[in-house]
């Protein structure tokens, strides 16, 4: 395990920089349909909705958090979308757009987003972090630059942001759903001029990267009518097995807990509580009222098995089952990246036919090297276009110094320009 310094320095630096960049207008232009309260944006609808069906919005007044100065329009919705047990459920997020008419060929592009790590508790949404709510993040520029190159912006908050709810950390269809049903919701905001045709870009760095990269994953099957041209993803926590065995115990271990927590979420059948002692009990609840900062800072050096009162190591919790036979350890299993992917025609169950870009900081010292190359492996010997990009930093710095060229990137997509892959 690296040093832990570089990443809670840097974390510290870009929030502060967060904090002192002026807030950017956005200009409350839109039809009294995006007039619904802030409260409704978070609290749970009494009926489900199609996903991708915007159930209430908002117009943003500014957006603190992206600070780069180019005039736009911004909406907070929330929006229909799926679990990952295939039952109907709400999700919250943000949709922006720049003021300048798009000048290129066709509609304007649309990126989904997916934000990395923020915390599982309500209060770390990021819509909220974007509109200044609560700030505990550090991808506003990201948000900028596509703005800057002329692109729409939706941004989900992921599952589990709504009020009395825990955000179901690392279940890969929960957040692949998440991201195509942004998508598909933002050409549905009032006033927003997102075309249902547009072509669309899916990025995000860390969970983030999990996230856009199920969301390729599922994009056929779940939503072929969108346009996808690519997938950047970074920092990708592909192997669960292998990133928690890194952060057990290390300067990162809080990422874990909340992993933990995220799953047992997504599986209440399954042994949890009753394995707790009261450490573990006092754990969970803390975990649930931190945000990623406050999550890495006072859970440094924890080990999941102190939380446990018989001491489980992680591979004895995995061999755990359920009611119906399950082990945790299949559980884990199932949210592993590159698995059953395949190219258009293949069959596989999840056929991917655009463009992808992998890249990660080769100073990464929560994402372990062999996940990352495992989950380029997997998609290269899936022949799958697959290009890979390496930064000189860290976990942290990897994201910030990938902008330029993920923008760029995305923006050869969009024209339709060859890819030349790098497996």
């Amino acid at each position: 395990m690296k040093s832990r310094k570089p990443l809670l320095l840097g974390i510290a630096a870009l929030l502060a920089g967060a904090l002192a960049v002026p807030a950017v207008s956005a200009r409350a232009e839109t039809p009294a349909p995006c007039s619904a309260a802030d409260a409704t944006i978070y609290r749970p609808p009494a009926q489900p909705s199609a996903p991708g069906t915007v159930i209430a919005c908002r117009t943003v007044d500014s957006l603190p958090l992206v600070g780069d100065g180019t005039p736009m329009r911004a909406w907070k919705v929330q929006y229909g979308s799926t679990d990952g047990h295939g039952r109907p459920i709400a999700v919250a997020g943000t949709v922006v757009v720049p003021d300048e008419p798009w000048t290129g060929p066709g509609e304007r592009p649309l990126v989904a987003f997916a934000p990395g790590t923020l915390g599982i508790g309500p209060r770390c949404a990021f819509s909220k972090q974007l509109a200044g709510e609560w700030v505990d993040a550090y991808e506003g520029p990201n948000i900028a630059a596509l703005l800057k190159a002329g692109y729409a912006v939706a941004a989900t908050d992921g599952v589990g942001y709504l009020d009395g709810q825990v955000h179901p950390y690392v279940s890969g269809l929960d957040a692949g759903h998440a991201v195509l049903d942004m998508a598909r919701a933002a050409s549905e905001v009032p006033g927003g001029g997102v075309s249902p045709a547009a072509k669309v870009g899916l990025w995000g760095y860390s969970e983030g990267g999990s996230g856009s990269l199920w969301a390729a994953q599922l994009a056929a099957s779940y939503a072929p009518e969108l346009n996808v041209a690519g997938v950047a993803s970074g920092g990708v926590p592909g192997d669960l097995r292998q990133v928690g065995a890194q952060l057990n115990g290390g300067g990162f271990a809080g990422f874990l807990v909340d992993a933990v927590i995220g799953l047992s979420v997504t599986h209440p059948e399954m042994p949890f509580d009753e394995l707790l002692d009261d450490e573990g009990r006092q754990a969970v609840a803390k975990a649930k009222s931190l945000c990623a900062v406050g999550t890495v800072a006072h859970f440094i050096g924890a080990r999941i098995e102190n939380y446990t009162a018989d001491r489980l190591s992680l591979d004895r919790i995995y061999a755990l089952r359920g009611p119906d036979g399950t082990t945790w350890g299949e559980i884990v299993d199932r949210n592993r990246l590159g698995v059953g992917i395949g190219r258009p025609g293949s069959g596989a169950r999840y056929e991917i036919g655009f463009p992808v870009l992998q890249y990660r900081g080769l100073l990464d010292e929560v994402i372990p090297a062999e996940t990352g190359y495992g989950t380029r492996r997997a998609y290269c010997d899936a022949g799958i276009a697959t290009r890979w990009k390496s930064y000189a930093g860290d976990h942290l710095l990897g994201d910030p110094q990938a902008i330029d060229d993920v923008v760029t990137w995305l923006g050869d997509r969009f024209a339709g320009r060859a890819m030349a892959a790098s497996c």
